[in-house]
């Protein structure tokens, strides 16, 4: 078996705890605690957990819910169309919704979700994106807030994977 390319560290832990604090710090005031945080799973979970809890440290308490959607399966490049695995699971009618996803690169993932929050009634559809990747076309909707302007390179760790491995590096790292 051929040796695996060793994962770059392009951000530190610590670096990534402190864009998910100052994230929080912004989401906050335009939040409030009957706000639902939607994760895209699976590569948000990390994000989502630290960005609620940053969020709670602030005073803000917001529900917490999930849609898993797929757009990349096992490879590196997107297959253009998006898979819904699993709806909201609690109503958001009348409700703010804060999208939350760990990269924006294509905009097909973030979209999708935008468009089934609206059309399951959301009064207000946010989004915030831990990292986004710069993309040779215009991408609808742009995150509403982006934690990090990444590289244009094949990234893992916190959440970010490749064939489902290294997702729990706890640094934000390249792999190409």
């Amino acid at each position: 078996m051929a040796d695996a390319p060793q994962p770059t560290v392009l951000l530190p832990e610590a670096e990534v705890a402190r864009i998910v604090a100052d994230l929080a710090r912004q989401i906050a005031p335009v939040t409030d605690d009957e706000t639902v945080a939607a994760v895209l799973l699976t590569g948000g979970l990390w994000f989502a957990a630290d960005l609620t809890r940053a969020l709670s440290r602030i005073g803000r308490n917001v529900r917490f819910d999930a849609l898993w959607l797929a757009s990349y399966g096992d490879e590196q490049n997107s297959r253009g169309k998006i898979d819904v695995y699993a709806p909201f699971q609690r109503p958001i009618a009348g409700r703010k919704v804060l999208i939350v996803d760990d990269v924006f690169d294509t905009g097909l993932s973030l979209a999708e979700a935008v468009r089934i929050a609206r059309e399951g009634g959301a009064s207000e559809v946010l989004t915030v994106v831990f990292a986004k990747k710069p993309w040779p076309l215009p991408r609808a909707p742009e995150p509403d807030f982006v934690g990090w302007e990444a590289p244009n390179r094949f990234l893992v760790g916190y959440g970010l994977d490749h064939a489902g491995a290294l997702r729990g590096l706890p640094d934000v790292c390249a792999l190409d």
